[in-house]
């Protein structure tokens, strides 16, 4: 009996042994499990604030910038300058928009006009991410409208000839969206 005794004591604490490491080890892997999901947390939250946002996103964040998203969405273009890209816009600011003739805008913001609103927003568009430091004087760019820009470079200011022969100058340059790069320009641009 003594014997069985023995082994009875033996057996009960070779489980409470196990019980005591198995509990320990679950908690060591909670333990890290928690600083895993904290870690994941913390660079999932990093990432989301180091990516830019799209064009039409750092578009409509700036107040100087509605009425081109205004005629953004009165072309149906959001959805393709929020697409993959890579885009290159040239954004007119509010008062380059207000500088137009008296009456343009309104017209061209009218449903029936829509395709006419879209092929001047779609001239302020190239296909690709051009920076400013890609421009050269004299540079011709073609417009994903399939009309051209002259890129002239004076007093080291960027100015873009339109078709009509009207300039506009570049403001702000090299804005990163996530789908490409934004250059604020003080004209409205025309074929």
């Amino acid at each position: 009996m003594e014997r069985n005794s023995k082994i009875t004591a033996i057996i009960i604490g070779i489980i409470a042994l196990v019980a005591v490491v198995g509990g320990a080890f679950l908690l060591m892997n909670r333990a890290d499990d928690s600083n895993n999901n904290t870690q994941d947390t913390t660079t999932s939250s990093q990432t989301e604030e180091q990516t830019p946002p799209s064009i039409v996103g750092l578009a409509s964040s700036s107040e100087d910038l509605s009425t081109l998203v205004t005629a953004l969405q009165a072309a149906d273009l959001v959805d393709t300058l929020q697409g993959e890209g890579p885009f290159t816009v040239f954004a007119p600011t509010n008062d380059a928009f207000a500088a137009l003739p008296a009456g343009t805008l309104d017209t061209l913001l009218l449903p029936e006009n829509k395709d006419d609103l879209a092929a001047v927003l779609t001239y302020h568009v190239v296909s690709g991410e051009v920076m400013s430091s890609d421009l050269s004087d004299g540079q011709v760019i073609t417009t994903v409208q399939g009309g051209t820009l002259t890129v002239a470079i004076r007093d080291g200011m960027v100015y873009l000839i339109d078709g009509a022969g009207n300039e506009a100058r570049v403001v702000t340059a090299d804005l990163d969206a996530s789908n490409g790069v934004v250059h604020v320009i003080d004209g409205v641009l025309l074929q």
